[in-house]
């Protein structure tokens, strides 16, 4: 059993947003995360329904679904479930995206500016998740944030950047419904809430100690819509190479990227 995917479904009842909903797709995505989670050697049935916390029978009808349209592999031997290896869900976004047309070569010439790891973040429900990452040149880049991947918002300098653009109100109701993983990540809401307030005051989210023992993180947010920004632009590099002396400009490379990709973003949708 994978221990983020049990603490994920914990979230999510502790939050109030129950798995056993009535859509099938909602569940099939459900175990298709939970699966996804896995090791090569794979979940067994009883693990995914615990796991999901559906019957066993709706977990085995929707994973024999989910193997018939490729998205599962059952393992011969042990009868265990795993994601098939052909499965890419980055590969499913839409390859003319107006947004990425237009951030692409911006994100380039920003990654070769700043010198190491950029990352284009979008909001997704209470979540964020990466949609492009490109490498700068210094010799050590950090890689833990690739495209496709998600996190609970409220954990990451990206989400706080986020965060900022909300009325406190609506960030306290969002970290509310996120608790458990503001918990397992070793946060509170109230250091959170903290780290919100000064991402206000500076225009920008600086987390000193990155997910990753070692690295630091600087985010911004843009494209603002109804005052709540849509996506944020990350910088993740080994903590020294952000000296307190060097995050106003490496802020001010990532607000040119981020002025310059919604412009281009202006023209692309009205070409079109």
């Amino acid at each position: 059993m994978v221990d983020y995917a049990s603490k994920w479904i914990d979230a999510l009842l502790e939050g109030g947003e129950s798995p056993r909903g009535t859509q099938s797709i909602r569940r099939a995505f459900l175990i298709l995360r939970v699966v996804a989670l896995g090791n090569e050697g794979g979940h067994g049935l009883n693990d995914i329904a615990t796991a999901t916390g559906l019957a066993r029978p709706t977990v085995h009808r929707l994973l024999t679904a989910l193997i018939a349209e490729g998205a599962v592999e059952q393992r011969p031997r042990t009868q265990r479930y795993r994601a098939s290896k052909y499965l890419n869900i980055s590969e499913l976004r839409p390859t003319a995206s107006p947004l990425l047309n237009a951030a692409n070569p911006l994100l380039d010439e920003a990654a070769e500016k700043i010198g190491d790891t950029v990352s284009l973040t979008l909001r997704s429900g209470l979540e964020t998740i990466c949609v492009a990452r490109r490498l700068g040149s210094y010799p050590i880049q950090i890689l833990s944030l690739g495209v496709g991947v998600r996190r609970p918002i409220g954990i990451s300098a990206s989400s706080i950047a986020l965060l900022s653009t909300l009325s406190s109100g609506s960030a306290r109701q969002i970290l509310h419904t996120n608790r458990l993983h503001l918990r397992n990540a070793g946060m509170t809401l109230r250091d959170t809430m903290q780290a919100i307030k000064r991402a206000t005051e500076r225009g920008n989210a600086l987390r000193e100690r990155g997910l990753v023992q070692g690295t630091k993180a600087i985010s911004i947010a843009f494209g603002a819509h109804g005052g709540e920004a849509l996506a944020t632009l990350t910088v993740t590099a080994i903590a020294h190479r952000i000296p307190a002396q060097r995050v106003r400009p490496v802020v001010d490379l990532l607000r040119e990227c981020a002025v310059n990709i919604e412009r281009s973003l202006e023209s692309e949708v009205r070409a079109h």
